[in-house]
C-alpha cells in the first residue's frame, strides 16, 4: 500500500500543528492552504491511480480505497482546499479587527484541520465501524468551529448541533451492530464481518430483516448527518452561526461525508434485499427533505440560514437520484455530488465576504451588493443561479439527468412533483438574494483587509464559478470514466 494514501488525510493537520505552535493567522492561513494543496494533489493521484488499478488496499481493509471512494476524496479535497483559501483571509480580517482573539484563531485553525483530517480518512476506510468512529470525531471536531465565537446563539447552534449529531451518529451505530448481525450467518472472519467489500460480495446470504433494519437505522442515522428532513434541525442554526469558511465545509464536505456512509449501506442492502426497499426508503427521504428545504426557501431572512436550507434541499435531490437507480440516477447523483460542493463553496465564502463588509448576514440588512462589491456579487447571483440549477452551469446537467432518471424508472408523477418542487426553491432562494445584490448599498462599508486579501478571497469563487460553467458545457471523459467506475463499485 502506497504511504501516499495515508498522506492525503494528515494534509490538513498542516493548519492544525501551526495553531498548536501559537502562529499567528496569516501564518497558519498560509500553512492550512500548502497541507489543502498537498491533499488535492494526492487525491487527484490516487484518482488517477485508482481508474488503472481499481482500489487500494492494505490491512485487512482497513484501508481502502476503490473508484467511488476516491471520488469522494477528491470532492471533498476540492472543498478543503476552497475552505482553507476562504479560512485564511476571512479569519485573519477578523482578528486583525480584534472580533476574533489569537486563543479562537489557534482554536479554529487547530479544529480546521482536525475537521478535514477525519472526513477524509472516514472515506479511506472499508471497515463500517471506523467509518463511525471518524465521522463522530468529525463531529466533536467542528462543533468547536461552529461555536468558536463565543456568542449565545453560536453556543446554542453548537450545543444543538453536537447533541442532535451524536444522537444521529448513534442510531447510525446500532444499524452497523444490526449489519453485523445480519452478517453473522456469514463464513468470515470477525475482523471482516464489517469490511464493506466482504459484505457487499455476501449480501445475497445475510438475514433480510436484520438487513432491512440496518438500513434504515443507517440513513436515519447518517441522514442526520446530512441533514436529510426530519433529521435536518440542526443545520440552519449551525450553518448560521459558524464562520464562513466553517459553514462551506458543513455543507459541501460534512453532509457529503454523510452521504458516502450511506451509498455503502445502500450498496450493501440493494445486493441483499433487491432495488425495491433500498429505493422507496431513499425517495421518502429525498422528496420530504426536497419539500422541506425548497418551502424554508420561500422565506426570506438570514442569507447563510437560506443556503442551509438549500443544503437540506440537494441532499434531498442526490438521495431522489439514488432512488430513481439506474444508471441515470446513480450518474445525476454522484454528478450532483460534485456540483453542489462547488456551488456552496462559492456562495458561503461569498456570504463571509458580505459579513465582513456589511457586518450582518441579514437579507433585509444586506443591499446593493453588485455595486459595493462587484466581484462578491457576482459571485453570489451567480452562485445562486447555479445552485438553483439554472442552465449552463453544472448542478442544471446533473439535475437533468436525475430527472430523466426519474421518468425513466419511476411514475410519470414523481417527476413531475420533483420538477415542481425545483420551481418553489428556485422562486423562493433568488428572489431573496436578487433583493440583495439590487438596490442602493449603504454609505459605510467595513473594511475587508488589503487588496492582496481581496485578491485571495476572490480567487476560490472566480475558480469555482469557472469549474460550474465548464461542468454545465462538458464532462471531461477522465470525470465521466470515473463516474461511471463509481456505478460499478456500487453494484
Amino acid at each position: 500500500m502506497n504511504p501516499a494514501v495515508l498522506a492525503l488525510a494528515a494534509g490538513p493537520l498542516a493548519g492544525t500543528i501551526a495553531g498548536l505552535a501559537g502562529m499567528r493567522a496569516r501564518r497558519c492561513g498560509w500553512l492550512a492552504i500548502a497541507g489543502a494543496l498537498v491533499t488535492l494533489a494526492l487525491a487527484t493521484w490516487l484518482l488517477i491511480h485508482e481508474l488503472a488499478n481499481q482500489r487500494v488496499s492494505g490491512f485487512h481493509d482497513f484501508v481502502y480505497v476503490d473508484p467511488l471512494g476516491a471520488f469522494f476524496l477528491f470532492t471533498v479535497a476540492l472543498v478543503v482546499l476552497a475552505a482553507s483559501v476562504g479560512s485564511a483571509t476571512y479569519v485573519y480580517v477578523e482578528e486583525q479587527r480584534g472580533d476574533l482573539s489569537h486563543l479562537q484563531t489557534r482554536l479554529y485553525f487547530v479544529f480546521f484541520g482536525l475537521f478535514a483530517a477525519f472526513m477524509l480518512a472516514s472515506m479511506e476506510t472499508g471497515n463500517l465501524g471506523l467509518v463511525f468512529v471518524l465521522i463522530e470525531a468529525s463531529t466533536l471536531a467542528s462543533v468547536v468551529l461552529v461555536g468558536l465565537e463565543g456568542s449565545a446563539r453560536s453556543l446554542e447552534a453548537a450545543w444543538k448541533y453536537v447533541i442532535i449529531s451524536s444522537l444521529g451518529v448513534t442510531i447510525a451505530l446500532v444499524g452497523t451492530l444490526y449489519l453485523f448481525y445480519a452478517g453473522s450467518r456469514l463464513n468470515l472472519a470477525s475482523e471482516l464481518r464489517l469490511t464493506w467489500p466482504y459484505l457487499l460480495a455476501h449480501a445475497s446470504q445475510m438475514s433480510h430483516p436484520s438487513l432491512r433494519l440496518a438500513f434504515l437505522l443507517a440513513v436515519i442515522g447518517y441522514g442526520t448527518k446530512v441533514g436529510l428532513a426530519p433529521m435536518h434541525t440542526w443545520l440552519p442554526d449551525a450553518h448560521a452561526e459558524a464562520p464562513s469558511p466553517t459553514s462551506a465545509m458543513l455543507s459541501a464536505a460534512l453532509l457529503n461525508t454523510g452521504m458516502y456512509a450511506i451509498i455503502r449501506f445502500l450498496a450493501i442492502a440493494r445486493a441483499g434485499l433487491g432495488p425495491s426497499y433500498p429505493r422507496n426508503v431513499m425517495l421518502v427521504f429525498g422528496f420530504l427533505s426536497v419539500a422541506v428545504g425548497a418551502l424554508f426557501l420561500v422565506r426570506s431572512g438570514n442569507l447563510k440560514r437560506l443556503f442551509a436550507y438549500s443544503s437540506v434541499e440537494h441532499m434531498g435531490i442526490i438521495a431522489i437520484g439514488f432512488g430513481f437507480g439506474g444508471v441515470l440516477g446513480l450518474y445525476g447523483a454522484l454528478l450532483h455530488t460534485l456540483n453542489h460542493a462547488i456551488a456552496k463553496c462559492v456562495l458561503f465564502l461569498a456570504t463571509g465576504d458580505l459579513v465582513l463588509a456589511y457586518r450582518s448576514k441579514e437579507s433585509s440588512e444586506v443591499r446593493g451588493v453588485l455595486t459595493a462589491l462587484p466581484v462578491t456579487g457576482g459571485a453570489l447571483l451567480l452562485g445562486t443561479l447555479a445552485v438553483l440549477g439554472s442552465p449552463p452551469f453544472g448542478p442544471f446537467l446533473s439535475e437533468l439527468t436525475i430527472v430523466r432518471a426519474g421518468f425513466s424508472h419511476s411514475p410519470a408523477g414523481l417527476a413531475f412533483l420533483f420538477l415542481a418542487l425545483l420551481v418553489v426553491a428556485f422562486v423562493g432562494l433568488s428572489r431573496t438574494v436578487a433583493n440583495s445584490v439590487t438596490g442602493q448599498p449603504p454609505d459605510q462599508l467595513t473594511g475587508r483587509g488589503s487588496r492582496r486579501v481581496r485578491v485571495l478571497a476572490g480567487a476560490p469563487l472566480v475558480a469555482g464559478l469557472t469549474g460550474l460553467l465548464i461542468l454545465g458545457v462538458w464532462i471531461p471523459a477522465g470525470l465521466h470514466h470515473v463516474l461511471m467506475s463509481s456505478i460499478r463499485a456500487m453494484s
